[in-house]
């Protein structure tokens, strides 16, 4: 699955094309809580069609009933929208709130932009298509866009004469290893919005590989990093347990941006791990601190699809800022649950 943003704008590209009226709704305030964050999307066509979310679904339905009763024509008091962008709260009162399914005290505010220019959204999509962060600032007196190569992520920022939302370039996964285990963790890592690829010398691994969407690549691990040139929204994560495929991978992993840089294997391997690359390539405490493992969060997972279910847990938290309790982890929670094991009356969790 594409990421969502890209999705969004390219339907609502291809709907002004065609030439029907369509609006971009972006989400630019929220106070308490909200079900989206701020730079959130959608896009909704005169017809009802709608992709893209602001809220958890019915804020998007009263916009619906709100704009196609408008195009129309089969309500009165309903005018058509166009001109310049304008700005709608939802979730004012506590009336309100309950109305819209916002969480309690939650309110939200939108830019509507109506009609966005199409030749203007086919020059940001080619620019997200081809891997740059660009940033689109709408003139709020007139809806004029203009459209910037961003040198970072930025958050969203508006004041009173201006909308810039930064969009792209897609998070992506380089995965190494294309066993089983790596199917589950690519799939969930496509339905997340990342593009993934696959990286395995190994053509009896490679044969089976069965997941629509992710690219397969055959060169040798610690070469594909390199190619690949891992960024800030880029994560790798060695799956082979084999130190010839995963080690020279991480090694080069390490040295670039990556937000996160991970390998499966047990408590034990991890340690051995650690002690080859500080014994072969030099690498300090503090240089490793950099690699996760054993990678995942400790949810007493099993089989393949458990442990994909767990390592993808703690990329998207790790992608997000998040920092999880460290008997999350799974060499601590490990730790403790032997501890347990040998001395019933140590709490873990509040329990005995």
């Amino acid at each position: 699955m594409e990421n969502l943003d890209v999705v969004v704008l390219r339907t609502l590209s291809a709907w002004r094309a065609a030439g029907k009226r369509a609006l971009l709704a972006t989400v630019v305030r929220t106070w308490g809580s909200s079900p989206r964050p701020i730079g959130s999307i959608m896009a909704l066509c005169e017809d009802g069609s709608v992709v893209g979310s602001v809220s958890g679904g019915c804020i998007e339905d009263d916009l619906i009933y709100r704009f196609t009763q408008a195009y129309s024509s089969k309500e009165p008091g309903h005018q058509i929208p166009n001109g310049p962008p304008g700005f709608v709260k939802y979730g004012i009162t506590a009336d309100e709130a309950h109305r819209f399914g916002l969480p309690c005290g939650g309110t939200l505010e939108l830019l509507l932009e109506y009609d966005p220019d199409a030749a203007s959204l086919v020059e940001l999509i080619a620019a997200l298509e081809a891997g740059r962060l660009m940033r689109r600032t709408v003139q709020l007196k007139d809806g004029a866009v203009t459209l910037a190569d961003a040198p970072s992520p930025e958050d969203l920022r508006v004041d009173e004469s201006s909308l810039a939302n930064t969009f792209g370039p897609e998070f992506r996964m380089l995965l190494i290893g294309a066993g089983q285990l790596t199917e589950y963790l690519a799939t969930m890592a496509l339905f997340s919005g990342f593009a993934v690829t696959v990286c395995d010398p190994r053509e009896e691994y490679r044969g089976a590989w069965s997941v629509p969407g992710a690219k397969v690549v055959s060169d040798m691990p610690d070469d594909v990093v390199i190619a690949f040139k891992p960024d800030a929204r880029t994560c790798v994560i060695a799956l082979t347990h084999d130190p010839k495929l995963d080690d020279l991978a991480l090694l080069e992993a390490m040295k670039t941006n990556a937000f996160y840089v991970g390998a499966i294997g047990s408590r034990r391997n991890n340690a051995a791990r650690h002690e080859r690359m500080k014994e072969h390539f030099e690498l300090t405490d503090a240089d490793l601190k950099r690699l996760h493992g054993p990678i995942g969060i400790y949810i007493g997972s099993k089989t393949p699809p458990e442990i994909a279910v767990s390592i993808m847990a703690e990329v998207l938290a790790v992608k997000n800022g998040v920092t999880l309790p460290r008997d999350m982890e799974v060499a601590q929670a490990k730790n403790l649950r032997a501890v347990v094991e040998n001395d019933p009356g140590v709490l873990v969790c509040g329990t005995r």
